[in-house]
C-alpha cells in the first residue's frame, strides 16, 4: 500500500502536467533517482507521451540494469524503441552530478521529479548543471524558471515512527546527511531533516519566489484524491491488519508540487479536505514526563505489540500474547510475562513458555479481563488476519499467595453452546465489565473478523457460564468500529474513538449506561472536538477519561487526552520523552493506571513495517500523571 499510494500521487501530478501542456509542441519529464519505476511505460501505454520525452537519471549500475531488462522484454522494447536514444521517448542516463545534461529541449515545459533520493556512498556534493540555467549547488536555492516540479519526500516532524528510517538507511549502508539536504531541481527542498515539515517546505518554495506551491501528505491524498471505488478495490485486495503502520507511513510521506511561469498557475494538489487541516490539538495543557522503569533484563519479554496486560493485584501485572521477540526471533509470543512491583521498582519475576503446539497464547489483538483475584478471561484475538478469530479461555490464577509464579496459571478453553455462533471469534474488539440489576456482565463490543472488516454488534456475557444474555439497548447506535477503547464507569461503559468504515478514524465518544429495563447509548459531546484516533488505550479516573496515545491522521503524535465526562471539556497533554533512549511508540501498546502512585505504566507497543522493519518499545515506561490527576 505504501508504494502504491506514492506512485499514484506522482501519477496524479504527472498526468495533470501533461494535460496542462497539451498545447505545447513539446514537453519533457526529468525523473531523478528513477530506479526501476514504470511511470514511462504506464504513460506510454495510455498514449500520453506523443509530444513528451522522459529522461531517467540514476547511478550507472541501476540505469544499465534497467536498460538490459527492457531490451530482454519484447513488450517493453516495443514501447521504448532503442533505449538511450532521445527519439525513443525515454532516455536512461547515468550519474547526473558533475556533468552537463545536454539532452533537454530549451524552452519546453519541463517536469523534474525525485522521490526519496539518497547519496551514493563515497559520493561528492558536486553542483548540478542544468542546460542554460547555470550551477545549482547543493546548499543554494535554484534560480531556475523551470515551470513545474514535484518532490515526493519524507517528513520527520518529531514523529517517533519516522525516526526509525534514518537508522534503517544507515543499516543499509546508505549515506544519510543529518540536517538539511538542499539538492536537485526545482529549489531548496528539506528532504531529510529531523524537524522538517511539509508546510515548512511549502513556505520555503514561496519564499524563494515560486508562484504556486501545494503539498499534501499521503493520508490526505488517499482520503481526498482517490476515488471511492478505487479505495474499495485497494482495501479488498488482500487480508490486511496493519492499519497503524499504514497511516503512520502515510503521515510520514508527503508530495509537494511547485511551479512558476505558468498561466494559469499550476496547482495539481489544491486542498480538498472536508475538515480544517491541523496537526493535532489546538492547544496543549501541559507535558507529562516519561521514564523507563526497567530494573532487570527479563523485561525484554515485553518487547511486543498487539498483546494485552491486566492488573491482577496492586503490585502484579500479567501480559499475554502479541507479536514480538521470543527465543531470539520475531514471532507470535507464546509466553506469559509477569511484572511485579518490589522495593527496587518494577521487576520481571519469571516467564512461562507454552509448547509450540498450543496456540491459545499465540494471538494478537485479544482482550483479557480479570474477574476476580483467581480468575481471568481471555477473549478473541487472531493468528493471521485471514484466519477465523480465536475463542475464549479461562486463566485460573494463583490468587492471593505471596509469591506469584506464572507456572501456577491453568488454562482452560471455554466451550460454546452446540450450534451457537461464538461471539468471541473476532479481534480488535473490547470487553468491559458492566452492571445490570445488580449483576455483573462482560460487555463485548465491536472489532473485526475474517469475514467482516468492521463490526458494530455487541453481546452481554454473564459470568461464570459466559452465556449471551439478551438485554435491551436503546438510543443512537454508534458507528461500527474496531481498535477503539472501552472503560467501565458508573456501572456502564465509555466507548471512545476507533477505526470505522472505510478505515476512517473516529472521534466520537458514547456512554452505555443502565436505563430502565436495559441500557441506553448516550453520545458525549466534547469541546474542543476530540481529534479522531484509534489504537489507543483508555482509563477512567474520578469522572475523567484518559486517552493514551494511539494513531491519528496527522504528522504529530498523540500524547494523553483528558475528557471530563460531565462537562465534555477536552484537554491535551504532550509526553516528554527526553529521558528515554529510544522513540516511544504509543500504538499497539497496553497500559495500566496506578492511581495511588499517580502513574501510568506503558507496556510494549510498536509495529512491523515492510520498509523500516520491526520497531518495538525497548522497556516498560512510567508516565508521571501528577499534573493530570491533581488538577481540576
Amino acid at each position: 500500500r505504501g508504494y502504491y499510494i506514492r506512485a499514484r500521487a506522482v501519477d496524479h501530478c504527472v498526468r495533470d502536467f501533461l494535460r496542462r501542456t497539451r498545447s505545447h509542441p513539446r514537453s519533457q519529464i526529468l525523473s531523478l533517482g528513477a530506479g526501476f519505476d514504470s511511470l514511462f511505460f504506464r504513460l506510454k501505454d495510455l498514449r500520453l507521451l506523443s509530444r513528451t520525452v522522459v529522461y531517467e537519471v540514476d547511478f550507472p549500475a541501476v540505469a544499465q540494469q534497467k536498460a538490459a531488462l527492457i531490451r530482454r522484454n519484447k513488450e517493453l522494447s516495443a514501447l521504448v524503441g532503442d533505449v538511450g536514444e532521445e527519439g525513443s521517448g525515454m532516455v536512461s542516463l547515468g550519474p547526473f552530478l558533475g556533468r552537463e545534461w545536454s539532452g533537454g529541449a530549451k524552452g519546453a515545459p519541463t517536469f523534474p521529479t525525485r522521490r526519496v533520493v539518497v547519496e551514493e556512498p563515497g559520493g561528492t556534493s558536486e553542483p548540478i548543471r542544468l542546460h542554460g540555467q547555470g550551477h545549482l549547488p547543493l546548499d543554494q536555492a535554484a534560480p531556475s524558471p523551470i515551470p513545474p516540479g514535484i518532490q515526493h519526500l519524507q517528513a520527520w516532524c518529531n514523529h517517533n515512527f519516522s525516526r526509525q528510517c534514518p537508522h534503517h538507511l544507515l543499516g543499509c549502508s546508505c549515506s544519510v546527511l543529518q540536517g538539511t539536504w538542499r539538492c536537485f531541481i526545482p529549489g531548496p527542498v528539506l528532504l531529510m531533516g529531523i524537524e522538517s515539515s511539509s508546510r515548512g517546505d511549502a513556505e520555503g518554495f514561496l519564499f524563494q519566489g515560486w508562484t504556486e506551491c501545494t503539498v499534501v501528505d499521503m493520508n490526505d491524498f488517499f482520503t481526498s484524491w482517490t476515488p471511492e471505488e478505487e479505495k474499495r478495490r485497494v482495501q479488498a485486495l488482500e487480508p490486511f491488519d496493519e492499519f497503524e503502520e499504514w497511516h503512520l507511513k502515510c503521515s510520514h510521506y508527503f508530495i509537494l508540487a511547485a511551479s512558476k511561469g505558468m498561466e494559469p498557475p499550476w496547482t495539481p494538489l489544491l486542498p480538498r479536505l472536508v475538515a480544517p487541516p491541523h496537526d493535532g490539538p489546538i492547544g496543549v495543557a501541559g507535558s507529562i514526563p516519561a521514564a523507563s522503569c526497567a530494573s532487570n533484563s527479563n523485561t525484554l519479554g515485553l518487547r511486543r505489540y498487539g498483546h494485552r496486560s491486566v492488573l491482577l493485584k496492586p503490585d502484579v501485572v500479567l501480559t499475554v500474547g502479541g507479536f514480538g521477540e521470543e527465543d531470539g526471533q520475531h514471532c507470535r509470543v507464546r509466553s506469559f510475562h509477569v511484572l511485579e512491583k518490589r522495593a527496587r521498582g518494577w521487576e520481571a519475576t519469571s516467564v512461562r513458555k507454552e509448547n509450540a503446539g498450543k496456540t491459545w497464547g499465540e494471538r494478537l489483538f485479544h482482550t483479557i479481563s480479570c474477574l476476580s483475584e483467581s480468575l481471568a478471561l481471555l477473549v478473541g484475538g487472531r493468528t493471521s488476519p485471514s484466519s477465523p478469530g480465536l475463542g475464549m479461555a479461562w486463566l485460573k490464577l494463583p490468587g492471593t499467595s505471596g509469591t506469584w509464579d506464572p507456572a501456577d496459571v491453568v488454562v482452560e478453553p471455554v466451550d460454546s453452546e452446540p450450534g451457537a455462533e461464538p461471539p468471541a471469534q473476532r479481534w480488535r474488539h473490547s470487553t468491559t465489565q458492566v452492571t445490570f440489576k445488580g449483576e455483573k456482565f462482560l460487555f463485548l463490543y465491536g472489532g473485526r473478523s475474517s469475514t467482516e472488516p468492521v463490526l458494530g454488534d455487541w453481546c452481554f456475557l454473564h459470568a461464570p457460564e459466559l452465556s449471551c444474555t439478551v438485554i435491551p439497548v436503546e438510543g443512537p447506535v454508534p458507528e461500527n468500529r474496531h481498535s477503539h477503547s472501552s472503560c467501565g464507569w458508573e456501572g456502564g461503559a465509555v466507548v471512545a474513538g476507533g477505526l470505522g468504515e472505510a478505515e476512517k478514524p473516529l472521534g466520537s465518544i458514547f456512554f452505555l449506561r443502565e436505563h430502565g429495563h436495559g441500557f441506553r447509548w448516550q453520545p458525549l459531546e466534547t469541546h474542543p472536538p476530540l481529534v479522531p484516533r484509534y489504537s489507543h488505550t483508555a482509563h477512567v479516573h474520578h469522572g475523567r477519561l484518559l486517552l493514551v496515545g494511539g494513531v491519528w491522521l496527522r504528522s504529530s503524535v498523540p500524547g494523553i487526552t483528558v475528557v471530563d465526562l460531565m462537562t465534555g471539556l477536552c484537554l491535551d497533554y504532550t509526553i516528554d520523552v527526553e529521558h528515554l533512549e529510544w522513540p516511544l511508540m504509543l500504538h499497539n501498546h497496553s497500559s495500566i493506571l496506578l492511581p495511588e502512585e499517580k502513574e501510568l505504566l506503558v507496556l510494549g507497543g510498536g509495529g512491523n513495517c515492510f520498509s523500516f522493519g520491526t520497531h518495538l518499545n525497548s522497556e516498560p515506561v512510567l508516565l508521571n500523571l501528577n499534573l493530570i490527576l491533581t488538577s481540576h
